[in-house]
């Protein structure tokens, strides 16, 4: 972050004040500074190693009163500003309660509007991501949707019996183009065969069914079944019953005994 980085390195007064010699060449542009990481990692242990920490304050100035001379403005900027604006060291900004000084001790804690920039700037790097994430899942479907196209239009190629400029009018394709889309189409098939077009799929042979029932017998009759299409009795079932002729006369009920009719009730007394 800005707020943890120390000020940009300008020009003393003395030197912005003189005036170039005017015969002196152009000066070559200074060479980019040595990368201190691996030094001040060595040096400062406790806060440059492991996961990030939230530095200090003009820790520069720090580093400076530790090890004198050892390291030039320039490289201690370059070294903090990749520091300090890479994303975990954000996200420990977000998370931390205090800064650390160069021995890894709390030093100053991070103030509201330092944690509210870095929270914010966090959002935008997710959203950036989101967004190249989406726009290379667009780029693979619109890849591999040409790449359909162009082993559908060699499938029909390989099979129609226009002529090659009735071919491109059908199909829509630039005469000129037609050998290209052609000949990428074959390397392509070569390299990996895509799935099948519609056409193939659809005049190739139906799709066996598998109709083999679990536990073998895939023809005949199931098992446990008799002749005649009848299955067993199961056992605690009444047998079945034999049907009734329609035509057959019913059967006139039983007379009852004539002595049982002049019976009198068991409850009245005989006269």
């Amino acid at each position: 972050m800005n707020s943890d980085l120390p000020d940009p390195v300008t020009p003393s007064d003395e030197a912005a004040a003189a005036p170039a010699p005017e015969a002196q060449p152009a000066a070559a542009p200074a060479a980019a500074p040595v990368d201190a990481t691996a030094e001040l990692k060595a040096l400062f242990p406790a806060l440059f190693t492991g996961k990030p920490k939230p530095v200090k304050l003009r820790i520069q100035a720090d580093i400076q009163e530790r090890a004198p001379g050892k390291f030039t403005k320039a490289q201690l900027s370059a070294f903090l500003r990749r520091y300090t604006g890479g994303t975990g060291y954000l996200i420990a900004l977000t998370q931390a309660k205090t800064r650390f000084d160069l021995d890894g001790q709390p030093a100053g804690e991070i103030t509201e509007e330092h944690l509210k920039a870095a929270q914010e700037e966090l959002t935008r790097r997710r959203g950036l991501k989101q967004e190249r994430e989406q726009a290379e899942q667009e780029r693979h479907r619109l890849e591999a949707q040409q790449r359909r196209n162009r082993a559908q239009l060699l499938w029909d190629f390989e099979r129609t019996t226009l002529t090659e400029a009735n071919f491109c009018v059908l199909k829509g394709v630039v005469a000129e183009e037609l050998p290209g889309l052609l000949d990428i189409a074959r390397k392509e098939r070569a390299e990996a065969p895509p799935t099948p077009p519609r056409e193939a799929r659809r005049d190739g042979p139906p799709p066996r069914r598998d109709d083999r029932r679990p536990g073998g017998g895939g023809g005949g009759r199931p098992e446990g079944r008799r002749e005649g299409g009848r299955p067993p009795q199961r056992q605690g079932k009444k047998p079945d019953q034999p049907r009734r002729d329609p035509a057959a006369k019913p059967q006139p009920a039983k007379e009852q005994p004539a002595a049982q009719e002049a019976q009198p009730p068991k409850d009245q007394a005989p006269e």
